[in-house]
């Protein structure tokens, strides 16, 4: 499922220990580190995709965690050049994304990234919260940092300082696909956007 101007609609799932330290997998056969996430299917919410993901990659289930909150709209990337399929009927050349915060209510145990034929990660650790900004590949950077600011806001209510404000060079994307680094921005905007919870608001898909 491809929108008419060339984007995936797709799920990211942050994962948060309930001391603000967030889930972080290695990919199979890969030496990249992301967050879960997945394409959404015709027939799916944003919501229901995103817990047939948790299950998929993690191992996890809805009892296992609580959801905390969701990105306001779609936050986008483009692929790089070289990842776009460009003999296919419809050209996919980037992702937008519904992201998630969810809380770990289960134990570490219930993690199990062996449950599907193919495995999407081999190896998981828990990270700082703004970790991932600078250690996921490049072309995530810019909807990694917009997603965490966020949802920072209520990861703050839950694990305190643990989850420190963002940085004035944390670059923003708005729902619309803009980015800016603009500090001035920051500053007005104030700590975070409102961020609503997951079992409401979700952008529809057709």
């Amino acid at each position: 499922m491809i929108d008419p101007d060339g984007y995936r609609p797709n799920v990211g799932i942050v994962l948060m220990h309930p001391d603000g330290r967030l889930f972080w997998a290695r990919r199979v056969h890969r030496d990249g580190w992301q967050f879960p996430q997945g394409g959404m299917n015709t027939d799916e919410t944003p919501l229901e995709a995103m817990y047939r993901e948790l299950r998929e990659e993690t191992g996890l289930l809805p009892e296992h965690v609580e959801v905390l909150g969701a990105t306001p709209g779609w936050l986008r990337y483009r692929l790089p050049q070289r990842a776009i399929r460009r003999n296919d009927r419809l050209v996919c050349i980037g992702q937008k994304q519904v992201w998630f915060l969810l809380r770990l209510t289960g134990c570490e145990a219930d993690l199990r990234l062996d449950l599907t034929d193919k495995p999407e990660f081999d190896h998981w650790r828990w990270v700082d919260f703004w970790y991932p900004v600078e250690h996921v590949v490049m072309f995530k950077r810019g909807v990694y940092a917009s997603a965490l600011r966020h949802l920072a806001p209520v990861a703050r209510q839950v694990a305190g300082e643990a989850v420190p404000l963002p940085g004035p060079d944390i670059r923003i994307q708005d729902p619309r696909g803009s980015a800016a680094r603009s500090r001035q921005r920051l500053r007005s905007r104030g700590p975070g956007a409102p961020v609503r919870g997951g079992n409401s608001g979700d952008p529809a898909v057709n």
